[in-house]
């Protein structure tokens, strides 16, 4: 009996020894894999305090400047954007929206008055059930102003808090609408300079565009009374600098509130300075006669058989007032003959005309600094019928920001433009390439006849007392279900001054016009367009102290082509307005 109890006993003895045993090899194992850990920490520490403080100082300042680089990203404030001469038309606020901790409330009928008395605009039953919840948050009110504000932190109440969230502003509402578009509730970019330069504002980083706030104003409000007058379905107008290709100022009526872009109609959101597309007509006339100039090198008495209509298969060009007669360039060109011109592109050839349209930048989308680009439509495949009607703008579509462009080219000295929403600074200037388009002797020539359009021909209306203005009409039919309506006329005009030295580009076109008793009866260009292009020339010479007194109209350039005029009647007197 005992030596089964005791052999019993030593049994167990064992067990716990070995027990002890597992312990005692845990708890080393333990053991080491702390002042394993600790040896790490304190290499560690030795490696952030000595070696790259001392020994690699340049490695912990490159891991600082990349931390305070990513802290930066995560916290920047969108940049604002200003217009070229600083004024702000794009910034960011920090705005507050007021909240409630229902468990901190000591009075809750007395808070919820006072609230009521600041904020007329809550409901108050909500803020009563807000603030009788067991919870420790609850909203009150967002987007509270300042002044708002500041009354309800007179309150003084513990209980009220703020907190606070950035949101896009833009002071002048929809006069940028456009071109410089907007951010969604998030701020990410979505239309216009927004979209386009979001990375860099984003970064917080500011830009000044080349946009002027003044002009803006100037430009939207003589197109608005274009469109008002001739009860027009919509407008343009654009003002570009001839030289360099900046855009002081870009308009698409209708437009929208940028602070409230979410409810703009597609018809009011659609951007058609530079999206939309369009048969600009006779306008067109002004590059088939520059390529005849430059290409063929023809002179100004070179003439063109205008006495009848001209057939291109089973269609009939005729001229809106007809001279059946032989006509010379100006005179083509004065009278924006489609006749003439159709035979001009005869004789520069559909392969020659289509280059120089390429190279004017007409045939291919603008390359620009906002995303909203149209694409031109062009002849495709380019028959010889092509050349005929794209000679005077049928069957060819474009911009007209991609217009004015092309116009800068040609009465620049002929170096092409390139729009740009932003300011360049001189070095910038010098190292852009310049590309010719045409000699300097044919953009003087082409000067010279697009004065004589407003002396003498269908711009008439286009004239400024004191400034030498340049121009040319442009009446379209609008092609609806792929008929041209003459019910439908898309009305433009585009002048250049002053004209002996070109520094500006105004464009206006109306979109849909109707005649009125003041026009007896006609909605064409030179009756809607021109005069608005006018005013907006008024303008500008007031905004930008332009001087008048540099115009001498003895010494007119028009007058230099006055000798290859041939029609008996108009001698010595101004032409009647012609289409």
């Amino acid at each position: 009996m005992w030596k089964a109890s005791h052999r019993r006993s030593i049994v167990i003895e064992g067990e716990r020894r070995i027990s002890a045993s597992i312990a005692q090899s845990r708890i080393s194992i333990l053991g080491v894999c702390f002042i394993t850990a600790y040896l790490v920490m304190a290499l560690r520490l030795v490696d952030l305090g000595i070696v790259q403080t001392y020994i690699f100082p340049e490695k912990e300042s490159q891991v600082a400047s990349q931390q305070k680089e990513t802290a930066n990203k995560v916290v920047a404030r969108r940049g604002d954007v200003y217009d070229r001469n600083g004024f702000l038309i794009a910034t960011t606020i920090k705005i507050p929206s007021l909240y409630v901790d229902p468990s901190m409330v000591l009075n809750v009928k007395d808070l919820s008055a006072k609230l009521a008395a600041i904020l007329p605009d809550i409901d108050q039953g909500k803020v009563l059930k807000t603030m009788q919840t067991d919870s420790r948050f609850g909203w009150i009110a967002h987007e509270i102003t300042p002044a708002k504000q500041q009354k309800i932190l007179e309150i003084g109440d513990p209980s009220l808090g703020f907190k606070y969230h950035y949101r896009r502003v833009y002071p002048q509402e929809e006069l940028f609408a456009h071109m410089l578009g907007h951010t969604d509730r998030d701020g990410l970019g979505l239309s216009g300079v927004e979209r386009s330069f979001d990375d860099v504002l984003a970064r917080g980083e500011d830009i000044t565009l080349s946009l002027d706030l003044r002009l803006q104003h100037a430009v939207k409000r003589e197109v608005q009374i274009a469109i008002d007058e001739f009860s027009a379905k919509a407008g343009v107008g654009i003002v570009l600098d001839a030289r360099n290709g900046e855009v002081l100022a870009g308009v698409s009526l209708p437009d929208f509130d940028l602070n409230d872009a979410g409810h703009a109609k597609p018809c009011e959101a659609f951007n058609r300075a530079t999206l939309g597309v369009y048969e600009l007509g006779s306008m067109f006339k002004i590059f088939s006669t520059a390529a005849l100039l430059e290409i063929k090198k023809v002179d100004m008495d070179y003439t063109f058989d205008a006495r009848k209509p001209l057939k291109v298969g089973r269609y009939s060009i005729n001229d809106y007032h007809a001279q059946k007669r032989i006509l010379t360039v100006p005179e083509v060109f004065m009278y924006s003959s489609n006749i003439g011109s159709a035979l001009m592109g005869k004789t520069i050839g559909g392969k020659a005309l289509k280059a120089f349209y390429k190279d004017l930048g007409l045939m291919d989308a603008l390359d620009f600094d906002i995303k909203e680009i149209g694409k031109p439509i062009t002849p495709n495949p380019w028959r010889n019928d092509s050349t005929i009607t794209a000679s005077y703008g049928h069957g060819i579509s474009t911009s007209p920001l991609q217009m004015s462009a092309a116009v800068a080219t040609i009465v620049n000295g002929g170096i092409a433009v390139q729009p740009t929403l932003l300011v360049e600074n001189e070095e910038q200037r010098r190292m852009k390439s310049e590309v010719r388009v045409i000699s300097e002797e044919i953009s003087e020539d082409m000067r010279r006849l697009l004065r004589l359009v407003v002396t003498h021909g269908t711009g008439k209306k286009a004239d400024v007392p004191g400034m030498a203005i340049g121009g040319k009409t442009g009446t379209a039919e609008k092609s609806i279900n792929g008929r041209y309506r003459n019910d439908k006329l898309l009305s433009s005009f585009v002048a250049a001054f002053p004209i002996d030295d070109p520094r500006y580009i105004v464009m206006v076109m109306v979109d849909e016009p109707h005649g009125t008793k003041e026009s007896f009866g006609y909605a064409t260009a030179g009756w809607v367009a021109a005069p608005a292009s006018a005013r907006i020339v008024q303008s500008m010479v007031s905004i930008l102290g332009l001087s008048s007194d540099r115009y001498d109209p003895a010494r007119d350039i028009s007058l230099d082509l006055l000798p290859y005029i041939h029609d008996k009647k108009l001698k010595g007197k101004r032409l009647a307005s012609y289409r």
